[in-house]
Order: C-alpha cells, then sequence, then structure tokens
C-alpha cells in the first residue's frame, strides 16, 4: 500500500470522532479526500483567530486531544519549533504518527489519553491547545463513575493546573456533557455562562487575553471579539459555532 492510501485509511478509522478535523494544509496534496468525508469544525476559521492573536513562531506547543492534527500540523506550518501532540485515540494516533514520517515534521505524537491528575512532561511548553476536550470528561477519561458537578470540578482543576506547565492556554470546550445534548454543563446553554466558568476558574492563575466568538457575515465564518449581539446563542449556526475560543495568559 503506497503511503497516500495508507493515511487516507488511518485517516478514515471509525470512532466517535472520526473525520473531526479537516486536512491540515501539508497534508492536502497527499491525500486524496472527498469534502464529504470530513465533518469540519471550522479548523481554519479558528486556528486564523488564534493564529493572529498568539505569535506561533519560534514556540513549543503541546496540543491536547489533537485528534488528526490539524492544528499541531498548522503549528509548525506557522513556525513553531515543536509540538507534543497527545491522543488518547490509537487510529487517530497512528494517523499523526504516519503523517509526521511522511513530511519529516517537527512533531512528536503520544497515542494516550493524558492523565490531568499525574503528568509530567518535564518541561514546559510556552502554549498549551485545548480545543474541545475538557466536557468529556467522566467519558473519554477521568473515570465513567463521576456526576456532572464532580466533572465540572475536575474541569476547573485543569484549567488552573495547567498554568504549571504553560504560559498561554488556548481553551473551547462544548456545553453538553459528554456530548450527551439531553446533559447541559449550562444551564441555559449561553455564552455568557460559558464566560463566567471560565473566569471564575481562571482566577489568580491566568488572565482571559482574548475570546473569540463565531459570527456568520454572507455564509463565512469568522471568529471576532465578543459583542452584545454576538454572545447571544444562536442556535441557527449550530452547537459548535456557539462554543467560544479563550486565550488565556498566566498571571506571573
Amino acid at each position: 500500500m503506497n503511503t497516500s492510501a495508507h493515511l487516507l485509511e488511518l485517516y478514515r478509522k471509525t470512532s466517535k470522532h472520526s473525520n473531526y478535523q479537516v486536512l491540515p494544509t501539508a497534508l492536502k496534496k497527499f491525500i486524496a479526500l472527498e469534502e464529504s468525508d470530513v465533518k469540519s469544525r471550522y479548523e481554519f476559521e479558528r486556528f486564523e483567530f488564534i493564529k493572529t492573536k498568539l505569535d506561533l513562531k519560534g514556540r513549543s506547543i503541546l496540543d491536547i486531544g489533537g485528534n488528526t492534527g490539524f492544528f499541531a500540523f498548522e503549528a509548525i506550518d506557522a513556525g513553531a519549533s515543536e509540538v507534543l501532540l497527545v491522543e488518547g485515540n490509537k487510529a487517530h494516533a497512528n494517523f499523526v504518527a504516519a503523517a509526521i514520517e511522511h513530511l519529516n515534521s517537527k512533531i512528536e505524537v503520544r497515542a494516550e489519553f493524558l492523565d490531568f491528575d499525574n503528568y509530567d512532561f518535564g518541561n514546559r511548553f510556552e502554549i498549551v491547545l485545548l480545543l474541545n476536550v475538557l466536557h468529556h470528561y467522566g467519558d473519554d477519561f477521568g473515570g465513567r463513575q463521576l456526576t456532572m458537578d464532580t466533572a465540572k470540578e475536575m474541569m476547573i482543576k485543569v484549567i488552573r493546573s495547567m498554568s504549571e506547565i504553560t504560559d498561554y492556554l488556548v481553551l473551547q470546550l462544548g456545553f453538553c456533557w459528554k456530548g450527551d445534548r439531553s446533559q447541559l454543563l449550562f444551564e441555559q446553554g449561553t455564552k455568557r455562562e460559558m464566560i463566567d466558568f471560565v473566569r471564575d476558574a481562571a482566577q489568580d492563575r491566568w488572565e482571559i487575553e482574548y475570546i473569540g466568538v463565531a459570527e456568520v457575515v454572507d455564509g463565512k465564518t469568522k471568529y471576532v471579539v465578543p459583542t452584545n449581539e454576538n454572545l447571544r446563542r444562536n442556535d441557527a449556526i449550530g452547537e459548535f459555532r456557539n462554543r467560544p475560543i479563550f486565550i488565556l495568559k498566566r498571571r506571573v
């Protein structure tokens, strides 16, 4: 099997998070992928917001729950010095590992769910990406016996503890615990509730430098600063685009 076919086979491996990211730019010319095969989550739009707010050049980055590597590979293309991607789904991790070998990329991949209660990387990172991971606490990781209230407490603990290993935390999380629409982490399912949750978690550890909120204009999605208008929940654009992006800077 040639490299392109092998990468495509790995990309299509089934899981609940399969085909969750579009292909990074560096891989597009090697993999023939139909647009309908991908459940895009506005990766390019989100990355555009991140890289306009954070200079990635020469930065060391940890990508937690990196899926098939979109943000890791784009970060390298944007000048990051190194990226460690941690991904618990072995099929996705294998895809990233094969892509790294094919591109000779400066990315390291670990095929494991990060143990947030006991991790030691041996060094700090300048930026940590924690994108749409924490609302799965008590499902994909963290113990299935947890109640939702306990899971929320653990999410707060993780947000705070990240200040021990990084200068910047790029955070995004969902409204539904474990992705279950019947279990809302925030009673009204609003952006303001989520912002208050992150602000309360940040307290003395983090300063919220930027918040990106999705707006759709002429069919195009762009993440912009919050306004009274765009902070209103807009179910017409889907649950995912109602999730703000937070860029947190460690308080010294």
